[in-house]
């Protein structure tokens, strides 16, 4: 199966100046995820970039790279722009690989795509892995998935769910089985749902938990879930996190 990997890539960044050019042994970030995910079964990969800096960092060391718009709201609207400047048509799959993760696992790009060949239904498919550490559990910034028998989305949310009734009656000291899943923030996506993404009516409860796939649950599409035993490696979203991937590289 023939994928596109469209990495979003914007240049403002409110915790850390010019993301995307950060240095990592010798290479700007952004072109370090570009060239993880190339080691995907992708066909092609192509930064969608809002900086001509960007674009011209790419292209120097042999990455596609397209401008879009400096006003997009989200990665999805520039994802949206960039698959209609690469002219891909209707059926064809995208992978959306945050522009922000140097250490992402190729084989996770790959199973992510190819949950969409597998099944029909699902608009869209992302990740996820088994929790083993309570505080992640509790901790809102670590978003969390629901499944259903057949490993399609029923709900994410930043709280800790699902919530175990009796477990939990005097505190959440362990947790719940089987173990909650903690959702990885890449997306697959139909280009023909892609496109139509942006157009769709913001959810109440995407506002809410400001978690932009529960739109697409909203309004009755099915996102597919791949459940891989691996965390993901460290992304950078702040100094701090960028001198921990700087050391590893």
């Amino acid at each position: 199966m023939g994928y596109t990997v469209l990495i979003p890539a914007r240049l403002a960044s409110t915790r850390l100046a010019d993301k995307p050019l950060a240095d990592i042994a010798g290479k700007p970030m952004v072109v370090r995820v570009a060239q993880r995910a190339a080691q995907s079964g992708a066909s092609r990969v192509v930064v969608a970039a809002d900086s001509p800096s960007i674009v011209d960092a790419c292209r120097l060391h042999g990455v596609h790279a397209v401008l879009t718009r400096t006003d997009h709201p989200s990665g999805s609207d520039r994802l949206a722009e960039a698959s209609r400047l690469l002219d891909l048509a209707p059926d064809h799959v995208v992978v959306n690989v945050q522009g922000d993760e140097p250490l992402i696992a190729p084989a996770l790009i790959d199973a992510v795509a190819a949950l969409l060949e597998q099944r029909p239904a699902a608009s869209m498919s992302t990740a996820a892995h088994p929790i083993d550490a309570v505080a992640d559990f509790v901790n809102p910034n670590v978003v969390k998935a629901v499944l259903d028998a057949c490993g399609m989305a029923l709900y994410f949310s930043r709280a800790p769910v699902p919530w175990w009734r009796d477990g939990f009656a005097a505190g959440v000291a362990q947790l719940p089985m089987p173990a909650p899943l903690r959702h990885i923030g890449i997306y697959g996506y139909r280009v023909s749902f892609l496109q139509q993404f942006p157009a769709l009516a913001q959810a109440p409860m995407e506002v809410c938990e400001a978690l932009e796939q529960l739109r697409a649950l909203w309004h009755g599409h099915r996102i597919a879930v791949h459940v891989t035993d691996e965390a993901p490696g460290p992304g950078v979203d702040t100094p701090a996190d960028l001198e921990r991937v700087r050391l590893l590289f």
